[in-house]
């Protein structure tokens, strides 16, 4: 691992020393501010040269900021003559415009790829893309984790498993992620019938599946943005009879009413882990945050030394 070097962004420092302390590695020594004019000033203060460099850095809010100090920090790192750069998104910003679902409208998700691979990234390792096809937007090669087996390990520590439990998919897009959990956890399926009217606003009015009347229920999804939709979902499972629900999710975004409408809704506990990180005021008495570092670690150092990272969830 001597080759290697670990340099972290400003958008979520503590994560990046996790990491740092799996691998048993320094973080690497890098000088990040902003100019009066809001310019991003960046300098690697270590020779990098031929080295193998990984750059820590979710795009989260705010979103456009830490995108371009990731961008800078790869076009510093090329400059400086590494070897090779990998980007290192445990949270992809932007991920949810994957698509053209209406005329006129960009997929930004692609031109955050193309920036990216056009600054000088030499491949990529994210968590839990909001949908598995961004991969393909890359010119370069991406690696894909997913904190499942850590959402999972929380819920078997606790004994909520087996016949109990409903495990509730918040729409149709979130039905494969289901069906993974209930390979592990055991339990039965059910979907909530969401409808989107906006980019804020959606309507839950059925439950497929199930039945979830005197059920544990257990409802995972990769992000949690505004809650809008989770929220909605926790009150019709309530509706239907639901003893218990707890919320899952990868990314806390926690944007807008989030905080608000978590507080007054039906739900358990929220269990998110740390690619995003929560601040004070996001820290409610029912959310638990688990850390992902290990697995991204894990994932580094078997980029590193050219090694099998799907494996890891074998």
């Amino acid at each position: 691992m001597k080759d290697i070097k670990i340099f972290s962004g400003r958008a979520n420092p503590e994560l990046s020393e996790r990491i740092c302390n799996y691998l048993g590695l320094p973080r690497g020594k890098i000088a990040l501010s902003d100019f009066p004019d809001g310019e991003i000033s960046c300098k690697i203060e270590e020779d990098i040269r031929g080295r193998d460099v990984f750059l820590i850095q979710p795009t989260g809010p705010p979103v456009n900021n830490n995108l371009m100090e990731l961008l800078i920090m790869i076009e510093s790192c090329k400059r400086a003559s590494a070897e090779r750069v990998t980007a290192v998104m445990p949270y992809y910003g932007y991920a949810r415009q994957d698509r053209k679902d209406e005329g006129r409208v960009p997929i930004t998700a692609k031109l955050v790829a193309n920036l990216i691979t056009r600054a000088g990234a030499d491949r990529v390792l994210t968590m839990d893309l909001h949908a598995a096809q961004i991969q393909g937007f890359f010119d370069v090669p991406v690696d894909h984790l997913y904190a499942a087996p850590v959402l999972n390990e929380h819920f078997l520590a606790h004994d909520v498993t087996g016949d109990k439990i409903v495990i509730v998919s918040p729409d149709e897009g979130s039905i494969k992620r289901a069906l993974g959990h209930v390979k592990r956890l055991g339990g039965k399926l059910a979907i909530v019938d969401k409808r989107r009217s906006s980019a804020e606003k959606t309507s839950q009015e059925n439950i497929i599946g199930g039945p979830v009347d005197g059920k544990v229920v257990l409802m995972f999804d990769d992000i949690v943005s505004t809650a809008g939709s989770i929220c909605g979902a926790a009150e019709i499972l309530q509706r239907n009879g639901a003893a218990e629900i707890h919320v899952a999710a990868t990314h806390g975004v926690l944007c807008g009413p989030a905080i608000e409408r978590l507080k007054q809704a039906p739900i358990t506990s929220i269990v998110l882990t740390d690619t995003i990180p929560l601040t004070e005021t996001h820290l409610l008495p029912k959310i638990t945050v688990l850390s992902v570092s290990t697995l991204l670690g894990e994932g580094i150092k078997r980029i590193h030394r050219n090694e099998s990272v799907s494996r890891l969830f074998d």
